[in-house]
């Protein structure tokens, strides 16, 4: 039985063992081929961990939010000819990434799926919070059209206040401060907002005010890789 190894990458430019355990780097060194979302940041980590083979000698097989129900089936063969890794773009595979449809085949072929130990944005700004971690959702990336976008910040806030849920959202980091002014506007002054960002990085930022605290005085989160949780 071969296995696919969900292997963690970088959040950001920080030096690995301060981020992933010796244990796994050593299992991410003994394998031979990939599955990754891009091509070049997996062999920039590759060498940033000293993988002992030649980059070159390595195989990589691509799987993003652009391939085909098709293009996922023909990776069966790949993974059933010996161990592989899976790296998504940064942090951990599985969450705000397309790497289920990968797994799911895994899974349903006898392919042993093995989650290894790294860092998760989503759940280290969670635990950073001070918010509900008993009952949390993550709502994944919301819609690009403003009116749109303020409607579903309005469902988050009203489903956080009567389910006492913390909602947990994304953006792309050049919409960042737009995303974060529609927050403003939107939500109730007394909403509690977190927001952490560049996390386990060296300008790491994570703060939870009211909202009519961050009216007072909003941060610059332009092309900063955020996270965004919510409690009403």
């Amino acid at each position: 039985m071969t296995v696919l190894y969900l292997t963690p990458t970088l959040l950001s430019d920080t030096t690995v063992s301060a981020v992933i355990p010796s244990d796994v780097i050593a299992i991410i060194q003994s394998l031979r081929q990939f599955i990754v979302e891009d091509v070049r940041s997996a062999r920039r980590f590759l060498s940033k961990i000293k993988h002992p083979d030649p980059i070159d000698r390595l195989q990589f097989k691509i799987h993003n939010e652009h391939s085909k129900k098709s293009e996922t089936l023909s990776l069966l063969p790949f993974l059933m000819a010996e161990n592989t890794g899976f790296f998504s773009e940064s942090g951990m595979p599985g969450i705000a990434d397309p790497g289920k449809d990968v797994v799911l085949m895994a899974h349903v072929n006898g392919i042993k799926v093995v989650p290894l130990v790294g860092p998760s944005s989503i759940l280290l700004a969670l635990i950073a919070s001070g918010q509900n971690g008993q009952s949390f959702a993550f709502a994944g990336y919301l819609p690009i059209k403003q009116n749109e976008r303020f409607e579903s910040i309005r469902k988050l806030e009203k489903r956080s206040a009567s389910e006492r849920q913390t909602q947990i959202f994304i953006e792309t980091p050049y919409r960042n401060m737009q995303l974060l002014r529609d927050i403003m506007q939107c939500c109730r002054d007394e909403t509690q907002l977190t927001i952490a960002a560049d996390i386990s990085g060296k300008n790491e930022y994570i703060l939870t005010q009211s909202i009519k605290q961050w009216k007072r005085n909003l941060p610059e989160l332009n092309k900063i890789p955020t996270v965004f949780l919510l409690q009403a």
